[in-house]
């Protein structure tokens, strides 16, 4: 009886990882099915980011796909910056670490849209990408 009581957390805890772990397939295989309308594609845990010729739409993953998506134009946009912890870095020289990793789109109405990403390489790497679409 001592023993089952003690293996019964690590049981809830088994079930509750397997929840979550069907949860995030089902998040990946929504963004699969979304993904397919765009040219170039992004899914990480905080957002899913489209583009389309000079589309850009983002919203925020869910199991039953992308929810709250915005969409604006390249065209429209006056500078991409990348910011972590809500310090504009160059894009050349970005940092190992940090806490909040956003791109920025500013555009001249002195309003801006904030992507935010996991990882600082990836969110990099889109910018410098975004940037050469921005300056064609």
């Amino acid at each position: 009886m001592e023993h089952g009581l003690l293996w019964l957390p690590l049981l809830a805890a088994f079930f509750w990882l397997a929840w979550q772990g069907s949860q995030e397939y089902q998040k990946i295989e929504a963004y699969r099915t979304w993904a397919e309308q765009f040219d170039k594609a992004k899914y990480d845990i905080y957002a899913v980011l489209g583009q389309k010729g000079n589309s850009i739409t983002w919203g925020k993953p869910t199991p039953k796909g992308p929810i709250k998506l915005e969409t604006f134009s390249l065209a429209h946009v006056q500078q991409i910056r990348l910011l972590i912890d809500e310090k504009t870095v160059d894009m050349q020289q970005i940092p190992e670490k940090g806490r909040t990793i956003e791109l920025e789109f500013v555009f001249p109405a002195a309003n801006s849209v904030r992507v935010p990403f996991t990882e600082i390489p990836l969110a990099a790497e889109w910018g410098k990408y975004l940037q050469s679409q921005l300056n064609q």
